[in-house]
């Protein structure tokens, strides 16, 4: 295990800079979709960018521990936030796509009764590619090796979020005697061939929702599975491209009006956004972090939770049924709807999540006071 610190190269901002100047930027094509991004909403970004104190936001970074361990052969970055209690409990905190590490900081930071543990996950931002098919078991498996291996913790909560859901929900149920515990705003959905024996009927009903609205809504995904390396290609060399596909799906899952996009910035600042961007831009990542796409093949059947969890649902999938969390979960100690925040949940309403997280902490009895 090495420390590891943040340092950009001043040519790679320069060049950015250059590209930027150079952005050529259309205007809103004719009858767009009321969804995503707006052309003038990525051009004020885009003059942001080309403004941004990245060298502050840097120093802000690099001011959360940070280290790469070797973990069969890759390289996983992590932040290391360690309580000042020996005792404390550990917390792995994993983002999805197409978040960041960054974009789970400010939820971290309000627990220091935990041993917060935030990875890149293979692939994204500094840690370095899976030399393999990067499935949610292999991703399950790293993950768990480096909180016992890497870190030495023999016991810990999980938490995850979008494509690490799963990976959260397999490290639960693959290592249960190693997990304290699951939070989940992302619940279980399980296979398509699991949801089309559901009988529920508000199960039906928002597995045929989720169905219905996975054609347009899923593109991005189709894309990133079938042809990764020819859209990298564009995103990779255009920072007004990378930034329009990046923002997009923050406009889009957050807990905001989509009709407006700048709406966004009321759970995301245009920092942290303008943060998210600049790690994929300057460690070129685009590409590997749709390796998690590609590589997925057929859904895999994730065995049953067994390890306490708790499960709040964040708005964008505000229609979750309850019946479907208690068959997969199955020591389910709460299950709630949130009242705000969507797909970036401890990003968009971290106060309230780290709320979450110590309530259930405390009813497991690893923490003595969730207010303090």
């Amino acid at each position: 295990m090495r420390s590891f610190q943040i340092e950009v190269p001043d040519d790679v901002i320069d060049d950015l800079h250059t590209r930027l100047s150079r952005s050529r930027l259309l205007p809103d094509s004719p009858r767009r979709p009321e969804t995503g991004m707006s052309a003038g909403y990525l051009r004020e970004l885009v003059h942001s960018w080309a403004d941004f104190d990245w060298r502050a936001r840097e120093t802000w970074l690099n001011s959360h521990p940070q280290f790469i361990v070797d973990v069969e052969g890759t390289g996983i970055h992590f932040v290391h936030l360690r309580s000042e209690r020996p005792d404390a409990p550990a917390l792995l905190v994993m983002h999805g796509w197409p978040h960041t590490f960054a974009l789970q900081l400010e939820f971290a930071r309000l627990l220091p009764d935990f041993h917060v543990v935030v990875p890149s996950m293979p692939g994204f931002a500094f840690s370095s590619p899976y030399d393999g098919a990067m499935t949610e078991s292999v991703m399950a498996r790293l993950m768990h090796t480096l909180m016992t291996d890497g870190l030495g913790y023999e016991r810990y909560l999980t938490y995850g979020e979008d494509i690490s859901a799963n990976v959260s929900d397999l490290i639960a149920s693959t290592y249960p005697d190693h997990v304290q515990g699951i939070l989940a705003t992302h619940a279980h959905f399980g296979t398509d061939e699991e949801r089309a024996l559901v009988e529920d009927p508000d199960a039906r009903a928002f597995f045929a929702r989720l169905a219905e609205s996975g054609g347009p809504d899923g593109a991005y995904g189709h894309v990133q599975a079938t042809r990764p390396d020819t859209l990298a290609a564009a995103l990779n060399d255009s920072p007004a491209g990378l930034l329009a596909w990046l923002v997009e799906k923050l406009v889009e899952w957050s807990d905001t009006p989509t009709s407006d996009p700048e709406m966004v910035e009321r759970r995301i600042s245009r920092d942290r956004i303008l943060t998210e961007a600049m790690i994929y831009w300057s460690t070129q990542s685009i590409a590997t972090s749709f390796r998690r796409y590609f590589d997925s093949g057929e859904d895999e059947r994730i065995p049953p939770v067994e390890v306490p969890a708790a499960v709040a649902i964040q708005r964008h999938e505000h229609d979750y049924p309850e019946s479907v969390a208690r068959s997969f979960y199955r020591d389910l100690r709460s299950f709630d709807r949130m009242p705000e925040g969507g797909h970036f949940a401890i990003a968009e309403v971290p106060q309230a999540m780290a709320m979450r997280m110590r309530e259930f902490a405390f009813g497991l009895g690893l923490i003595s006071d969730p207010k303090a």
